[in-house]
């Protein structure tokens, strides 16, 4: 891609990919969860066409400091906002089980290990997403890791005559060895470690990496304008296809080489979009509707699934089509919010936010949200229910307060707290659903008093 060339179209593949996931939360589009791979995707060949440019234009050199602040300046505020939102809404308004897996979920969302820390406590994906808010975002903390380490490749494989080849070699080496993890470590009861894993979802990246490379480039440039319009076209279709017939957990075939097939489709209708904007494929994805979505689909992503949560069917007493409007709607308009107070603000027309300033503030920002995190009360969501395990066993009664503290540690005088053998029948009790897996007992932080919503 040249420098400096904005490829309208793929803006409207974000906005694409942005609506696939959304619909698929909302329950009326099964293959939507590939939106987010066609964004990794999207997001391993912008990434390393910019870092290209910057190594060729430095003989090799990249200022890696620099493009971690700029990474930090596009990403982090909006999610500092979307973080402290939805705990003061689940603290004024959600559900105290909401609110007790935020609270758990919260330190690791800061810390950009989402992922992991799901993969760790068992959350499966396909299964107990519902349950956790900040569920989502396990996509952003893969994307923030791969930015970490990526340029730090970068910067090591592109010095010298062939920085560019060595790059690519890297890239697709890594994808190949990505893929193989895959199929190695899937489990076809529960595939959440290798659709959640940094290591198994990598090869999407550096496919849109190697797509961004000199050696890729040269091979589409043999390639007519009308030729890449038709090869945009069948790829497309193809991709298209596969998005209505994927069915997520229920096609084994997505993680022995249908999801690396998929990226590397994307990949490819990247790059022929790039060597032909003004195809008609081209000019459908940059219509301004589906750019505009693709210019939001960060904060749209960002904040569409505690939105979905927080205003259940049971909350909203509404379901299907009307709900889903709903919930779009003010989806939408919280996404337009942030874009426009937070995210161009801070990115483009705040000089504070440059250099050790914009660090000073990031931190403030951290500890605030920390500070907002321990002050928000443990809620009680086993309050007044009665574990049935425990009378048939003849163990003592449960206290009102009995459940599980933050950080997922259960009370230690319940035998039957989640993830110790309570089955459906405690996890009822706890006010959870039995779809959800249990949290992995760590020790309390500390005492918490009972959940008491803000006088607003």
């Amino acid at each position: 891609m040249p420098a400096g060339q904005h490829i309208a179209p793929l803006d409207g593949l974000r906005g694409l990919a942005v609506l696939g996931v959304l619909f698929f939360h909302a329950g009326h589009f099964s293959g939507g969860f590939l939106g987010v791979d066609l964004f990794f995707v999207l997001s391993g060949f912008l990434i390393t066409g910019l870092l290209l440019r910057e190594a060729r234009a430095r003989n090799g050199r990249i200022d890696l400091l620099g493009f971690w602040a700029r990474r930090a300046r596009r990403l982090l505020p909006a999610l500092a906002v979307t973080i402290a939102g939805t705990l003061l809404l689940l603290w004024a308004f959600g559900p105290p089980s909401l609110l007790r897996h935020a609270l758990d979920d919260t330190p690791w969302v800061m810390s950009n290990l989402t992922n992991w820390h799901f993969i760790a406590d068992q959350v499966g994906y396909w299964q107990a997403g519902d349950t956790r808010v900040f569920g989502h975002l396990w996509s952003i903390a893969v994307e923030e890791q791969f930015y970490l380490l990526w340029p730090l490749v970068i910067g090591l494989a592109a010095r010298g005559r062939h920085g560019d080849r060595c790059v690519a070699a890297v890239a697709a080496t890594g994808a190949a060895l990505s893929l193989i993890v895959m199929i190695a470590l899937t489990d076809p009861v529960d595939t959440t470690r290798v659709y959640e894993g940094t290591d198994t979802r990598a090869f999407s990246l550096l496919l849109g990496a190697l797509m961004a490379t000199a050696p890729a480039s040269r091979l589409l440039d043999r390639v007519s304008e009308r030729a890449a319009g038709w090869w945009s076209l069948i790829l497309a279709c193809g991709i298209g296809a596969y998005w209505i017939t994927a069915t997520g957990q229920d096609s084994p075939s997505l993680f022995h080489g249908g999801l690396f097939l998929h990226a590397l489709a994307a990949a490819l209708l990247i790059g022929c979009l790039t060597r032909a904007p003004r195809t008609p494929l081209g000019k459908v994805l940059g219509t301004p509707t589906l750019r505009w979505f693709g210019l939001i689909s960060y904060s749209l992503y960002l904040w569409h699934w505690p939105v979905y949560l927080m205003l259940s069917e049971e909350r909203l007493g509404t379901a299907g089509w009307g709900r889903t409007a709903l919930i779009l709607g003010i989806s939408i308009a919280a996404a337009v919010a942030s874009k426009t107070l937070v995210e161009d603000p801070v990115r483009f027309r705040a000089p504070w936010a440059r250099g050790r300033t914009g660090a000073a503030v990031l931190l403030a920002t951290f500890i605030a949200l920390a500070a907002l995190w321990a002050r928000i009360p443990e809620p009680r969501t086993g309050a007044g229910s009665v574990d049935v395990t425990r009378l048939v066993s003849g163990g003592p009664a449960p206290s009102a307060v009995d459940g599980p503290r933050r950080g997922g540690a259960p009370n230690a005088t319940s035998p039957t707290a989640p993830g110790v053998g309570s089955g459906a029948i405690g996890l009822l009790s706890e006010g959870l659903s039995p779809g959800c897996p249990p949290c992995r007992p760590t020790p309390p932080l500390r005492p918490r008093p009972s959940s008491t919503p803000p006088d607003w």
